[in-house]
């Protein structure tokens, strides 16, 4: 079954940064556009950034975050990385990476997941 796994959650103070990862066995990231959303308590989820697929590897942001998270891909690690910069705490959720051909806003039409990471930042 082929499912991503992110890591690299924590907390942190406001103003501090983090760097999630997103990874698989079970499939190459770079085949597909990878998405990461994140969900606060009592929200829904929403997404947060996308990079797409193969050569392209074109990224794009929610305007919450724009000017502070940016999103890689190294094909040679099969990872894709959220760096996070100047958090805040409005920042704070659980944060999933999901898998499919296209960048897309919706969370459960993507073809596969992770479990998401914990991002608490603290005021």
């Amino acid at each position: 079954q082929v499912q991503l796994e992110e890591s690299g959650g924590g907390s942190v103070q406001a103003g501090g940064s983090l760097r999630l990862s997103c990874t698989s066995s079970g499939l190459l990231v770079q085949d597909y556009a990878i998405g990461w959303f994140r969900q606060a308590p009592g929200q829904e989820r929403e997404g947060v950034s996308c990079i797409t697929r193969w050569h392209d590897g074109h990224p794009t942001y929610a305007d919450s975050v724009k000017g502070r998270f940016i999103i890689s891909r190294d094909n040679g690690k099969n990872m894709v990385y959220l760096q996070m910069n100047s958090l805040k705490p409005e920042d704070t959720g659980v944060y999933y990476c999901a898998a499919d051909p296209i960048c897309g806003s919706d969370y459960l039409e993507h073809d596969y997941f992770g479990r998401g990471t914990q991002v608490t930042v603290s005021s």
